[in-house]
């Protein structure tokens, strides 16, 4: 028997920024991060979990793989 089983690892980092307003430094994380100004390493990983892939569609209309914790 064959089974697929997702590995899904968990990097973390928090970064302090100043905003007029929580949406706006979201906004201003999410572009830097984009930007490659945080970049997220091995010194960033935070745990692991291994689960049962379930396809679904993303808000975006893609198919991408959620899952099941096993």
């Amino acid at each position: 028997m064959e089974f697929v089983i997702e590995i899904r690892e968990t990097l973390q980092k928090r970064v302090t920024v100043e905003a007029n307003a929580l949406d706006d430094a979201l906004d201003l994380v999410k572009r830097r991060w984009k930007q490659g100004e945080y970049v997220l390493d091995a010194e960033c990983f935070t745990g692991v979990a291994f689960g049962k892939p379930e396809t679904e569609i993303a808000e975006s209309g893609r198919n991408y793989e959620r899952y099941q914790e096993i």
